[in-house]
């Protein structure tokens, strides 16, 4: 791993920090029209959120046998499953010398969960009143860490590793980074712990919050952070 600039830097750079800063820009409108949504009580938010959950969940007395499958689906969105997958990687960015790149490795993925926990108290929304799902729980609702992890696990990865990556293997990056956000997203209103404005309030500010980051920290293509393949 090295840093560049190489010979396509100059053309692909401008354009990566120009579609990072749109689909940051509109992530953070749509967490914030959800926001104000759940802040103000939007009854057609509301209600629309209500109808999913109910639809969604999977039950108070659901078999054990599903709750763990449903707990291990929901797992990846969980800080310790993050630190576990980027440690090695930071530590041997590190040992390379590749400090820009470690050092926005770190800030994107350690404090996407106490910011995703500011932004909780500051909404304050109560979780889903299922006996076996969000009632469990004095956390609250909006947006959901889980989805904002997971968000933040996959978009990181994928920005990290993009300049490596041939171009069917990006699409398949794409595909799969995709599936897992989406079951994680999922597995949290089978659970009964978030309402889907939540769920989509999570991804929105994950995938903001890493883009944003990579942007400060150069991990764009052809920026300081960012990674090519070895000569």
């Amino acid at each position: 791993m090295t840093v560049p600039p190489d010979g396509n830097s100059v053309v692909t750079r401008p354009r990566a920090v120009r579609s990072a800063a749109v689909g940051a820009a509109a992530c953070l409108v749509v967490l914030a029209l959800l926001g104000a949504g759940v802040h103000t009580g939007f009854g057609p938010q509301l209600r629309i959120d209500a109808a999913v959950a109910d639809f969604m969940y999977a039950g108070d007395h659901r078999a054990t046998a599903l709750d763990r499958l449903l707990e291990v689906l929901t797992a990846p969105g969980l800080s310790a499953v993050r630190l576990v997958v980027f440690l090695p990687v930071a530590l041997r960015l590190v040992q390379r010398r590749l400090w820009w790149t470690a050092a926005w490795i770190v800030t994107a993925v350690v404090l996407v969960g106490p910011l995703t926990t500011l932004l909780k108290n500051f909404f304050g929304r109560v979780r889903p009143p299922f006996q076996n799902g969000g009632a469990r729980y004095e956390s609250l609702s909006f947006p959901s860490g889980h989805s904002s992890g997971i968000a933040t696990l996959v978009t990181v990865a994928l920005v990290l590793a993009w300049p490596l990556l041939s171009a069917r293997a990006r699409r398949w990056s794409l595909v799969a980074g995709a599936v897992l956000v989406l079951v994680v997203g999922l597995t949290r209103m089978w659970l009964g712990v978030h309402f889907l404005s939540d769920v989509i309030g999570g991804w929105s500010f994950g995938i903001a919050w890493t883009l944003l980051t990579a942007q400060v920290f150069g991990a764009l293509p052809g920026g300081r952070a960012s990674l090519r393949p070895a000569a």
